[in-house]
């Protein structure tokens, strides 16, 4: 039983994790769509916050022994290509 919660505290954990990604890929896709271009102050701030903020959760998480250093890195990782992609984009505009 307890084997049992912890998995799914992990899962829970990993799938928490990869959801603040995805909504730090979504508001900055607002933001690039709408509000600021990528060489905007503005934009870098956010950008700069919200990575921040992810990477102390992740670390937080990877302390707890949560998710594996290796699999925190992974999000950071596919989320600065997915913003590298949508900043190449908007450049190319």
């Amino acid at each position: 039983m307890a084997s049992e919660m912890v998995i799914d505290h992990k899962e829970r954990a990993n799938a928490l994790l990869q959801a603040d990604a995805e909504k730090i890929l979504k508001l900055i896709k607002v933001q690039m769509d709408n509000l600021t271009m990528p060489q905007c102050p503005l934009y870098e701030e956010v950008l700069d916050t919200q990575m921040f903020g992810l990477s102390r959760e992740i670390d937080f998480a990877v302390r707890l022994g949560l998710i594996a250093d290796k699999d925190g890195k992974e999000i950071l990782d596919k989320l600065e290509r997915e913003l590298s992609i949508l900043h190449e984009a908007s450049v190319k505009k």
